[in-house]
């Protein structure tokens, strides 16, 4: 097991089943049936675990089954961006309990905008009327790559005076609980993983495409992050070597020729109407979306040739992580998911390396819209809850085949 405890290994289970006896527990943890009962009586005494009824009998007598206290812990998450400041506050499941979206950064003064983050996430908590020593943490991320000690290292032009900003402490002395930062990428990932249907043993990817497009990676439930937690950057492979320039500072990189600013500015040069050239790239992406769902032919050929490259930028990740899952999620994919998921699809199906010896599957994230907000809170559900080593595997502790009685008692 990758957890950092049995505790977090068990949590972690039961999340993931949904319901699960204790015998099955036992099996799918490698735990001894002592540990499980020692365990799960501290999480029920913790109020994190409740009893849900009986399973149908198989001949003997019915087992209790367990499952998660969804009202048990919350956590905040926040997507910081230039456009647009989206909040969530999660439950212990990781479902949405209430949302909010908000004006972005703009070119406020950091400090400001920390400030208004702040006085909203109050406001968040007092409508929803949670008793607060149940939220274990604030969770903010954004686009770009990001540290826990500075915040935004490199940023996009439109958030140049974040550079280097102070975010995690300015945030945990506004807010007054502990912050976690990452990027929206990797958040979405986690996102995706911490809600369900996502296979423990899998290698799966989230792509995320907002403003930018980014990636994060899950292997074994481990998010894989490189050297400086910001592994996954696929908008920024180069696929055109003479291709235009990228604000990141090299050439030709997916999100330079098929992001969302480019699809707009490709749509604007061939004369679509997206309702003035001062809106957000957003705004002015998601009309070039809706003329393409609408029939379009310019607006559709722009999204297809973008689908293309999203493509190629899949089939790189598959390649050399070896992924089994590519789940396209972010506010861009809300809206064109359907005209991306094809290509990618059929560019994986053709040309993904191992293919003889297994698909890649391609999904729409059923969160996409906010997919980074709820990532952020589900960053802070794991860390708090069910942590794991990055790349670490903890010795197994097995005790042999379970005996008769132990069955019983622990059914």
């Amino acid at each position: 097991m990758a957890h950092t405890s049995s505790r977090a290994a068990i949590l972690d289970v039961i999340r993931a089943a949904g319901t699960i006896s204790r015998v099955e527990l036992t099996r799918a943890t490698g735990l001894t049936g002592a540990t499980i009962s020692t365990v799960v009586r501290r999480l029920m005494n913790d109020g994190l675990v409740v009893e849900a009824g009986r399973a149908e009998s198989t001949g003997g007598k019915p087992r209790m089954l367990l499952q998660l206290d969804p009202s048990a812990r919350f956590a905040v998450g926040v997507h910081l961006d230039h456009a647009g400041i989206t909040y969530v506050l999660a439950n212990l499941g990781g479902a949405v309990v209430a949302r909010w979206r908000k004006p972005g950064a703009g070119a406020d003064d950091p400090r400001e905008v920390v400030a208004r983050i702040a006085a909203e996430i109050d406001g968040m908590i007092t409508r929803v009327g949670i008793d607060r020593t149940r939220v274990l943490g604030l969770g903010v991320v954004s686009p770009g790559p990001i540290t826990a000690s500075v915040g935004m290292v490199l940023t996009p032009p439109n958030m140049r005076r974040w550079a280097d900003f102070p975010l995690g402490d300015a945030l945990e002395d506004a807010v007054g609980v502990p912050v976690l930062l990452d990027n929206d990428a990797t958040a979405a990932a986690i996102g995706e993983y911490w809600a369900g249907g996502i296979e423990t043993t899998s290698a799966f990817a989230a792509f995320y495409m907002g403003t930018g497009i980014g990636a994060g990676i899950l292997v074994n439930g481990t998010v894989y992050r490189g050297a400086s937690s910001n592994a996954g950057e696929v908008g920024h492979i180069c696929v055109d070597i003479d291709g235009p320039e990228c604000w990141c500072g090299s050439r030709g990189c997916v999100e330079a020729l098929a992001g969302p600013a480019a699809v707009v500015a490709q749509a604007q040069a061939r004369g679509l109407d997206l309702g003035g050239a001062d809106r957000p790239v957003s705004a002015q992406f998601a009309a070039v979306a809706r003329a393409a769902l609408s029939g379009d032919p310019v607006a559709a050929e722009i999204l297809a040739r973008s689908a293309r490259y999203l493509g190629v930028a899949a089939q790189t990740l598959a390649n050399v992580m070896d992924l089994e899952l590519v789940v396209l999620t972010g506010p861009a994919f809300a809206l064109a998911g359907s005209l991306y998921l094809p290509a990618v699809q059929e560019q994986l199906s053709r040309s993904f390396f191992a293919r003889a010896s297994h698909p890649v599957r391609v999904t729409i994230s059923t969160n996409a819209p906010e997919a980074a907000a709820v990532g952020a809170a589900a960053l802070v559900l794991q860390s708090e809850l069910a942590p794991r080593h990055s790349g670490v595997r903890l010795p197994p502790e097995v005790a042999g085949e379970v005996s008769a009685q132990e069955l019983a008692t622990l059914a």
